[in-house]
């Protein structure tokens, strides 16, 4: 609440938060003097202002009256006082001054104060008119959904299910169906439903029916802020009725051009709406905190600018990009269509079939030929209180896939953001095959309920190699609510994370299992085929495309051997990590039997790929698993490898299904997990009730 109080014709202006309020000590002064237009700010701290300093020479007591609707208080505490009983005066003596409520009319209240001298003779009385005002920008600073009135915890933002601060969304989805634009990048509001990705923020007042002469309400924000927020209000002409949703309803208050702009104020009591547009995801340069505030403007004189002596101010903090993890529900699937996949295609639909989700195809017209759905974007999603949607991450890879996710992902609520990066910094390791996310760990007694996104780089001492894009990085760490993990990956010809673990559910224990490319239990699975007699028996056997090899020829290859045991050497080192950046113990994790063969890639090193079909890339839908078919040695008409998958996987209630995807994927360095993509519910949990 402001209280304005008037001496003659001085205006003064107290901020009323605290309800208690120090009379200015010139105030009192000028009530013997000439008439004066001037406004100040009290700041309402105690010992800033004393009433003998205001008195009149040779003052020794005073009294003080005042009408209903105004209290006051003496401090130091003294008895009560009136025009009939004055008190002592002291340097010390200060006076307190607070309203009930908001005035109807302007100086509808008064209180006087009377001073005497030694023989309590009176030597002089100030009169101030009172005026009481309530401004106040409001939030949803609770986070409950509703913009609650006056928050005290609304400048601030804290993290925890004990905090505070408002939400904002990035209104990354775009409401023009057939003329698609990012809702970012046009400064209207073309339909109502483009509300609902912002935050109302509230004006709300009560007082007179006008301000003073000259005075005048103005919102701003920081050049800072400037590039990463819009605010817009319904137009005069339709306040107060049910929008139409046309552009011409709403007005710009706030954008990277406008940092300050006068708002009406409405008088009496009254509620304006402020829609609060965020522009611009967290990033490196940019901690996600937005401070919107309004003032309350004085007139100095003509020629010299207004200034401020209240302001509200209010703290958004813009919601995070969050990932999902395989143990999320699948909501729908996506895979490519091409002229070699049908194999591949129709073991897809079968399976997407059975586990009962939406499968959808991005034909050849659109696909061009780029299979690697996994690799072109990750799903995840924004959330406020009183909204949530997906978005998707386009990768900077931009191969022919490239304008599928904002053509045809991009939409009402449906959001998009990429990170652009030059060609020359773009390598394998920013296509997302090597971007996942664990499930949700506790690590050292720390909570990780959304889990920890994973990425994978060049090994930390390497003095060259491949690494994700630092722009990529800086967004990702960003976030701030997926602490990410970098594993070393490098050593991979494609160079992906998913190429060697993948997570799954589990009924026990932390609730899933981490999945790990293992050579040692390859080589172990083969040595007790030998050993139990199968020694002749082939991989790759019917396969025209492959020759076949025999497990004793496996066994007896000395230097493939010593391939194994560097890439089992990559991946143990990545374990260490995982077990503990994610809390993990060895009874969390399983290795799948895998073998790897180094190549020679592109820059001339030698790189591993996988030898036969890479069953941990593997597509995970509530408890059934798309595996590679690994075309494995046959043992009683059974592929080995598959009965091991079934084995392990089985203990945790899954089932597997081998879909073939030799020739149109696992022949070009990729597997079922780098030609698929699924978006899943997101997390109960809510984003904002981390302890940070």
């Amino acid at each position: 609440m402001l209280l304005l109080a008037t001496v003659k014709q001085a205006v003064y202006c107290f901020p009323s938060n605290t309800r208690d309020f120090v009379v200015p000590q010139n105030l009192i002064r000028r009530a013997n003097r000439q008439p004066t237009q001037h406004i100040r700010v009290e700041t309402g701290l105690p010992g800033d202002c004393k009433i003998k300093w205001s008195a009149p020479p040779n003052s020794a007591y005073f009294s003080v009256k005042c009408t209903a609707n105004v209290q006051y208080s003496i401090a130091p505490p003294t008895q009560a006082t009136s025009h009939l009983y004055p008190t002592s005066l002291d340097v010390k003596t200060m006076l307190l001054i607070s309203m009930s409520s908001a005035s109807e009319h302007e100086n509808d209240s008064k209180l006087s104060v009377r001073y005497y001298g030694k023989d309590k003779e009176v030597l002089s009385t100030a009169i101030l008119h009172l005026t009481a005002l309530e401004i106040s920008l409001d939030v949803d600073a609770d986070r409950d959904g509703v913009v609650e009135r006056n928050n005290p915890n609304k400048s601030s933002w804290k993290w925890g299910p004990n905090g505070h601060g408002a939400i904002l969304l990035v209104n990354c989805d775009s409401e023009r169906r057939f003329s698609k634009t990012l809702d970012t990048e046009v400064d209207y509001i073309s339909k109502l439903s483009d509300l609902r990705d912002m935050s109302e923020m509230i004006l709300r007042t009560r007082g007179p029916t006008k301000l003073p002469p000259g005075y005048k309400l103005t919102m701003h924000i920081s050049q800072g802020d400037a590039e990463s927020v819009r605010v817009y209000r319904s137009s005069p002409h339709s306040y107060g009725n049910f929008l139409s949703g046309v552009s011409g309803d709403f007005t710009r208050v706030l954008t990277s051009q406008m940092l300050s702009r006068e708002v009406p104020y409405l008088g009496g009591v009254a509620e304006m709406s402020f829609y609060v547009e965020g522009l611009r995801f967290p990033d490196k340069d940019f901690d996600g905190l937005i401070s919107i505030n309004l003032s309350l403007l004085e007139p100095i004189c003509k020629g010299l600018p207004e200034t401020p002596i209240f302001t509200d101010t209010v703290v958004f903090r813009v919601a995070p990009w969050i990932m999902t993890p395989n143990t999320l529900r699948p909501v729908e699937v996506f895979v490519c269509s091409t002229s070699d996949n049908y194999g591949f295609l129709k073991g897809m639909k079968n399976l997407v079939a059975n586990s009962g989700y939406k499968l959808n195809i991005c034909h050849e017209y659109m696909n061009r030929g780029d299979r690697w759905m996994q690799d072109e974007l990750e799903f995840g999603y924004i959330e406020a209180p009183h909204h949530r949607f997906p978005v998707v991450l386009d990768s900077p890879r931009d191969g022919k896939l490239l304008d599928f996710p904002y053509n045809e992902l991009l939409g009402p609520d449906f959001g998009y953001v990429t990170r652009m990066a030059l060609r020359k910094d773009v390598s394998s390791l920013d296509s997302f095959g090597n971007l996942e996310v664990s499930p949700p760990v506790t690590v050292d007694g720390k909570e990780y309920p959304l889990g920890r996104i994973i990425i994978g780089v060049a090994f930390p001492t390497a003095t060259k190699g491949r690494n994700m894009t630092k722009v990529v990085q800086d967004f990702l760490w960003a976030q701030k609510v997926q602490q990410p993990i970098a594993l070393f990956s490098d050593w991979l010809v494609v160079g992906h994370v998913d190429e060697f673990m993948t997570f799954v559910p589990a009924p026990d224990r932390k609730g899933f299992r981490l999945l790990l490319a293992s050579p040692d239990a390859g080589y172990k699975l083969f040595r007790g085929l030998k050993n139990n007699g199968h020694g002749k028996a082939k991989l790759f056997e019917g396969r025209s495309d492959q020759k076949p090899i025999t497990v004793d020829e496996i066994l007896e290859d000395e230097a493939f051997q010593a391939e194994n045991n560097y890439v089992q050497s990559c991946i143990d080192w990545n374990r260490d990590v995982l077990k503990r950046e994610l809390g993990l113990d060895d009874a969390d994790i399983i290795d799948l039997p895998i073998l790897f063969k180094l190549e020679q890639d592109v820059d001339h090193e030698f790189r591993a790929v996988a030898f036969y079909p890479d069953m941990v890339n593997m597509i995970v839908l509530g408890q059934n698993l798309g595996i590679p078919k690994p075309f494995g040695p046959k043992v009683n008409g059974r592929c080995a490898l598959e009965a091991e998958m079934c084995s392990l996987m089985g203990g945790l209630g899954l089932n597997c299904t081998f879909i073939d995807d030799f020739a149109s994927y696992h022949q070009l360095l990729g597997e079922v997990h780098c030609g698929s993509n699924v978006r899943r519910e997101a997390f109960n949990f809510k984003w904002w009730e981390l302890d940070m």
